[in-house]
């Protein structure tokens, strides 16, 4: 208790000196840009209106900074008469800080570049480039008025990007940008990948219809390979409604396809890191599980196919707020065995919002994740309730009590043999 209660006073102090170079706000207005703090929460696709006008190029430099302190343990099945492989011993320390860099420029009236740099994270220490991509809303940047009924409802993106599929990916943390997750990890499948893609969107009085194709790769190369790499084709229908402050009610369903590719990486695209670090041994993305429909290294060159579908319900009536996930993944590797799989996610989190401008929150998220692995049955679920308190717009503290468990055949005999883990985190959050 008093190691705890040291590293606790070493943590708060910390964040109050990151938070102490975040008091002068930003207030550089874009067109069609969610804001990264507080007045971006539950602003999932950019704002298709806007009331900002264009006055030439707008260069906005932002970013973002995260630090947790981590007190969990973990366990399995694991003894001196078995087989099973026993974890590590982990301390409650603090996890490596992590940094974003964000580039957003106004180009033209309606067309916006972004690009995000990871400065630092877990799994790469040193910087590189997470993603980039040009945001079309407007024509007027060729000819005034070019198309303009058209495009009142039309969006163009293109990049290397991460892909809109589902809603989980609006309210995940992204190395340092955590401030629009009101919990510290990410769920369970965690549907994240960047790849060279192209989206169509159409926006009407709410009603919101997307379609988008990408080359199916992670890492790009021009060299052939064995198998031939089809597009990735994938799609969101939707309808949102505001009535003031006071409702707020969203529900979308997505759908993604991979047909033929050496390589899916729907699950296992985040090259940041968990944020559970260590546990269960697992390395930079610990606490997640992937639904792999791909070869083994190694192994003759097949293909491997998936089919994904979530379903996203938002409903907020003044400060009460749920979201929901249902989520079905089903593919296989075709190397002439019909050995389809299926995994299914399901999420709900409940969150109550209060204070003066609802800097304060408390609220609880269930996860479960049950399939069919290759050796047999699997089910993992995660129980997370905590809050948080939004010091400014632009920082916040979370405090959460985590606990995971694992079960099911497919873990018999492996580290997952009866593994759980939980513990308290803290995470320090700035974004701006």
């Amino acid at each position: 208790m008093k190691s705890f209660i040291q590293y606790t006073s070493l943590f708060l102090l910390g964040f109050f000196m990151m938070a102490g170079s975040a008091f002068a706000q930003f207030d550089r207005e874009m067109q069609y840009y969610t804001n990264p703090d507080q007045t971006g929460l539950n602003q999932f696709e950019a704002p298709f209106e806007t009331d900002v006008e264009f006055d030439g190029l707008n260069v906005r430099i932002g970013g973002a900074n995260t630090l947790q302190f981590q007190g969990i343990r973990h366990d399995n099945n694991a003894t001196d008469q078995n087989e099973i492989p026993a974890l590590s011993e982990l301390e409650s320390n603090f996890n490596l800080a992590t940094s974003n860099l964000d580039l957003d420029v106004a180009l033209g009236d309606g067309l916006r570049m972004h690009l995000r740099t990871y400065l630092t994270s877990q799994h790469h220490t040193e910087a590189y480039v997470k993603s980039g991509y040009m945001q079309v809303d407007r024509l007027d940047f060729i000819q005034e008025g070019l198309l303009s009924g058209l495009m009142d409802k039309v969006r163009i993106k293109v990049g290397h990007m991460e892909l809109n599929y589902g809603d989980n990916h609006f309210r995940r943390t992204d190395n340092a940008f955590a401030i629009h997750n009101p919990f510290v990890g990410n769920y369970i499948m965690d549907s994240f990948t960047t790849e060279v893609a192209g989206e169509v969107y159409y926006y009407n009085k709410g009603l919101l219809a997307m379609v988008g194709l990408s080359n199916g790769k992670l890492n790009q190369s021009v060299v052939a390979s064995d198998i031939k790499t089809h597009g990735t084709v994938y799609g969101k229908l939707g309808y949102e409604k505001k009535m003031g402050d006071v409702i707020h009610l969203r529900l979308t369903g997505s759908i993604l396809n991979v047909s033929n590719s050496p390589s899916i990486y729907l699950y296992s695209g985040d090259r940041a890191g968990s944020r559970y670090y260590s546990v269960m041994d697992d390395g930079f993305r610990s606490g997640r599980f992937a639904p792999s429909f791909t070869p083994p290294r190694g192994a003759d060159p097949a293909a491997g196919e998936m089919t994904a579908i979530m379903i996203n319900p938002f409903v907020k009536f003044q400060g009460l707020e749920f979201y929901g996930v249902y989520e079905n993944t089903s593919g296989k590797i075709k190397d002439g065995v019909d050995d389809t799989r299926t995994f299914n996610q399901y999420g709900a989190e409940l969150l109550y919002r209060f204070g003066a401008n609802d800097d304060f929150y408390l609220g609880g998220r269930y996860n479960l994740v049950d399939g069919e692995s290759v050796s047999g049955d699997i089910e993992i679920d995660r129980f997370n309730i905590g809050g948080g308190w939004f010091l400014t717009k632009n920082v916040l503290a979370k405090l959460e009590y985590v606990k995971q468990t694992y079960d099911g055949d497919g873990f018999a005999g492996t580290k997952y043999d009866g593994g759980e883990f939980d513990g308290v985190m803290l995470e320090a959050v700035i974004s701006f």
